[in-house]
Parts: C-alpha cells; structure tokens; sequence
C-alpha cells in the first residue's frame, strides 16, 4: 500500500484565537517536500499536527505508514544519554542482563543482537562517535542534533518529519542531514531555510496567510516561480490602481455633470417659463436616474477598490521584508577591536580559547569558522564580555552590538517599543516606531511582548534594536544569525549586511549567506 500524510480541511488556531491553518488540504507521498513561510506562519504546527502531538481544531489528518520526527527544540532532561535518544536504553540495558547472564528465556528471545552494530552505524552515518550511554549534557547543541538524526536512521520510519534538522550543526552536520534526505527511500516532510538543504527536495510548500501554495520541484525553482508571480501581482496592482482612478475621474465627473443639470434646472425655475409640473417631472426623473447612476458608480467604485485591496494583500505577501540601517561613518583606519593573547572557557580548569589575538580594523568582515565544540561561541562571549579571560587583553574601541541566536539582548517581558527605548535612550516615540517598521514592524506590532515573538520574529526585532538607533553601533556580532530567519527574513538581513558600513563578526554555517556577506577573513579554531 502507498505510504502517505494527507491533510483535509485542517483548521487550527492559536490559544488566543489567531487562525493559522483555515481548511487547510494537503497530501503527502514518498518523497522530500519542503515547508517554507515566514516566522509564524505555522511551519513547525503543521508537523506537530502531523506526528499528533496537536489536535487540529476541524478537519483530520491521516497518516498511512509509520512516521518519525526530529523537533528543533528538543532538549535533554536530567541523566539522560544518547541511548534515551535513540529510544534503545531498555534494549540495551536487556543485552547488558544476558552478557551476565542474567536473562531469563522471555529475556533472550526479545534480545535484538543486531542493535549495537545499528547503533553504531546510524551514529557513524551521522558523524557521531560517542558511544551510546554518554550524557547528553556533555554534547555540543550540534552533537545533540547529530544523536537526533542517528535516532531517525534506526527507527527507519516511512515517513520523516524534519523541524529545521540543520540548526545548530557546523558544515559537517549538515552535509550529514543532505546525505541523509539525499538516500532516503520514503517520504520526508521537512521545515527548513536552509537552501541548501531546500535544494535537495523535490517539491515546495508554501504556507502564507493566503494558504498553502505547492510547487514542484527544488528551491531554485521555487524562487524562480515565485519572482514570476511577484512580477506578475505588481502588474495586477498596476492595473488595479490605474481602473480605480478611472472609476474615481468618470464618478467625479457624473457629479459635476448633475450639479451643471441642477444649476441649470433652479434657473429655468426661477425664469418661470415652463408650467411648474412639467419642471417638477423632469426634475423626478433627473433624481431617479442619478440615484441609480450613483448606485452604479458608487458599485463600480468600489469592485476597483477592492481590487487595488486585494493585489496590495497580495504583493505583501509576496514582497520580501526590507531592514533599512543608516550610516555607522566608521573610518577605515579606525581599529574596532583587539584581542591579544586571550585564554579562557567556562570551566576554569580547561581553556577552550587559548592564546588567541585577533585585530579588526575598519569595516571589516570577519567569519569565525569550526566544527562544533571548537568554542565559536566562547570565543564571542568573552569579546562581549559574558565571560572573563583567564588571561589576555581584550579591548573594543567603538559602540557594538551583540545578536546571538536566544537574542539575550531582548526582554520578553517589555515591549518592542520599551525594548527598543531601552537600548536607544534617546529615541522618543516616534523615533522608535519609524525605526521598528524599518525593520517590518508596523506600528500596532511595537506593542507586542518580545517574549510572545517567534524564533525568527524576535531575531529581526533584535536587529531592529540593535541597527535601528541613529547611529548604528560600528561592530555588530553575530551568532548563526539565519538559524531562526525565514527565508524572506534571511533575504532582508543579507540586504541590512549589504548596506551597514560598520564591521562584521559572525559565526555561521550558512554558506550562502556567507557568499552573500563577502567576507574579508575566516579564522578557523580546531578545538
């Protein structure tokens, strides 16, 4: 029987009352489709609904096969292990009784022999050597992702249902998670705004607050189809707009033409050369006919009207976000920061960092590169002083700002606006709106909690308080900063790089948004 997911009339709203989904119809076969859709447009419910961890408000969801899936969120508890990930603890621990003996007949004629060598190749496969009973909290996030997808492999559902699978994993990691779509003989659904991974499916959905769209095929021609129905909604709008206007001249027009008619008809009364009821007829049927070309009019005006509504709706969702950074004026001379031979880590016995110097000067642009457990993030923390070196100078020289990927920066307890205010003291009301919608907060949305913000949404608001201020700090660190971005969202914040002249730190392991952001250096750490 074909494996498959298929979703009709699937509604689903969020706790306050926001529809996300509205008779939502889907269908789902033995291959890798692709979920994209800016932050909150419900990627990640969609899979929950499918794998059953939510209920959807109306409609069903059926499921032919087995399906397995891998949360973006998931997060160890106290004592686990890489077994407790792979779901083999009791199996492994029913081995464990009959190498001692200890098994009883019912024991060993559950006992599965093949699982080690399964284990071990699945956690190969996926670039992890650690054994099996090692805890997850002495695993990097990456490390942890890797267990993961191991669990995936061994499980071998029909179905797999990915939550951004390449989060947190440097370059390795996430050639693993390409290799393994890559191989995959059944179906995958996988959320993601990696596009590199995007380009290895074989056909793209869509969700946006017009629905679910499906298209064929890898990114590449997703992106390709999409630009086309940009282009194509701009000249809808264009048309739109230009029949409104008419509409609006040709009703202009009618009206004056009643008021001549009507100055006409008080002065042939007032002459007194026609009997008053013949005036008083034509004077009803005057009324009559322009009550009914005003109802036309009015109708006609506002069928255009709503048309110009609709392909505005139309072209911003389509439109790609926009964030708009002012001018740092930082000099090409100026040193921005220096670090000279600084040692130091969490643990004040071991040194993750050791003896590392570093000097940015000018608008530079400078990517710091490694696998994971290499201590990338280290390295930023004690720059930006969340941790103290054990030894060394570190020195910054200008204003900066610090993104990493939770965006500590943000209050989830204040407002955009209190957030904004509250890292630019000097921007009133106004200021901070202009500068929240730069970054595609409109003006109701600088109310919302911060800590009611998506993943993505809170990224984008952090940048917004971070670049929004007059002027822009003149270093700006970044922490895998597309981990949490939508793909419209990556767009808009490789067009901010583009256009900020201050210097650039960044950990990624994007590879196209490091091609995009150019950078002037890559320093590598080994660990």
């Amino acid at each position: 029987m074909p494996r498959s997911v298929s979703l009709t009339g699937l509604s689903w709203s969020t706790p306050d009352g926001t529809p996300l989904f509205t008779d939502l119809n889907l269908n789902f076969g033995a291959e890798c489709t692709g979920i994209v859709g800016r932050n909150g447009a419900g990627k990640s419910t969609l899979l929950r609904l499918i794998s059953g961890d939510l209920s959807p408000a109306s409609g069903h969801v059926h499921v032919s096969g087995t399906i397995a899936m891998m949360r973006q969120d998931a997060m160890e508890r106290p004592g686990e292990t890489i077994a407790d990930v792979l779901g083999v603890r009791q199996a492994l621990d029913l081995l464990d009784r009959a190498d001692a003996g200890l098994a009883d007949a019912d024991d060993m004629a559950e006992a599965d022999w093949t699982l080690p060598a399964r284990i071990e190749t699945a956690l190969s496969r996926c670039g992890l050597s650690a054994p099996s009973q090692t805890p997850l909290a002495t695993l990097s996030g990456g490390q942890r992702s890797r267990a993961a997808l191991a669990a995936l492999i061994l499980a071998a559902p029909d179905f797999l249902l990915l939550d951004e699978p390449t989060n947190n994993l440097d370059r390795a990691g996430c050639r693993a998670v390409i290799d393994l779509i890559r191989s995959w003989a059944g179906g995958a659904i996988v959320v993601s705004h990696d596009r590199e991974l995007l380009e290895e499916m074989g056909a793209i959905v869509e969700l946006s607050s017009l629905g679910a769209a499906r298209y064929g095929g890898n990114y590449s021609a997703f992106r390709q189809r999409k630009d086309a129905e940009l282009e194509a909604a701009s000249r809808d709008l264009a048309h739109a707009e230009k029949t409104s206007k008419e509409a609006a001249r040709r009703a202009q027009q009618a009206v004056e033409r009643k008021a001549r008619k009507d100055s006409a008809g008080h002065r042939a009364r007032a002459k007194g050369d026609h009997p008053k009821i013949l005036l008083d007829a034509s004077r009803d049927r005057a009324e009559a006919s322009g009550a009914a070309g005003a109802r036309l009019r009015d109708a006609r005006r506002e069928t255009a009207e709503a048309a110009v509504s609709a392909a505005r709706e139309k072209i911003e969702v389509l439109q790609p976000l926009r964030m708009d950074v002012a001018s740092t004026g930082l000099q090409a001379s100026k040193v921005v920061l220096r670090l000279d031979g600084v040692t130091g880590g969490y643990d004040p016995t071991r040194a993750v960092i050791s003896g590392f110097s570093l000097s940015i000067i000018g608008p530079e642009r400078v990517v710091i590169a490694g696998p994971n457990g290499s201590g990338k993030t280290t390295l930023l923390k004690l720059i930006v002083g969340q941790l103290v070196p054990q030894s060394g100078r570190i020195t910054t020289m200008v204003p900066f700002a610090m993104l990493d990927q939770h965006v500590g920066l943000l209050d989830s307890n204040r407002t955009l606006r209190e957030n904004f205010q509250q890292l630019n003291p000097s921007a009133d009301v106004h200021a901070s709106h202009a500068a929240l919608a730069r970054f595609g907060f409109r003006s109701g949305d600088a109310s919302q909690l911060a800590g009611n913000l998506s993943g993505g949404e809170r990224l984008r608001a952090g940048l917004a308080c971070a670049l929004g201020g007059m002027p822009p700090p003149s270093l700006l660190i970044l922490d895998e900063p597309t981990n949490h971005l939508d793909l419209d969202g990556i767009a808009a914040l490789e067009a901010a790089l583009n256009a900020y002249d201050g210097a650039v730190l960044v950990i990624s392991h994007d590879d196209a948004f490091l091609k995009s952001l150019a950078p002037h250096r890559t320093i590598h750490l080994h660990g």
